[in-house]
């Protein structure tokens, strides 16, 4: 769709309608919505590593470095039940995955 244009304040042709001053409104509570606060992000964080990965994200990240990614989409798939959760968790683990390796090459630099 082509950019708004300002209305011309004829009633017909492309750019029809009232000439208006667009208004600046005040800020929703729901525009809020789904923003991680840094408190969440910190419990989050600190469950992540005193329990660690679930059974089936550790079956993933093994999946994950045998190198057959359509395999742990399926398995993301079958316990998370959407397609949409499942690619981002896949996601996630091989994010995990490429900072364990970062971690572990660094270490044997040393």
């Amino acid at each position: 769709m082509a950019p708004a244009q300002p209305k011309s304040g004829i009633f017909v042709g492309l750019n029809r309608g009232h000439v208006v001053t667009k208004r600046e409104l005040a800020p929703r509570p729901s525009d809020n919505k789904g923003k991680r606060s840094k408190r969440t992000d910190f419990v989050r964080k600190l469950i992540r590593e005193v329990a660690g990965f679930a059974p089936y994200e550790k079956r993933i990240t093994e999946l994950l470095k045998v190198g057959k990614d359509k395999r742990a989409l399926k398995v993301a798939k079958k316990k998370l039940g959407t397609h949409k959760r499942a690619k981002k968790k896949r996601e996630e683990m091989s994010n995990v995955l490429r900072k364990m390796r970062a971690a572990g090459t660094t270490e044997k630099k040393k």
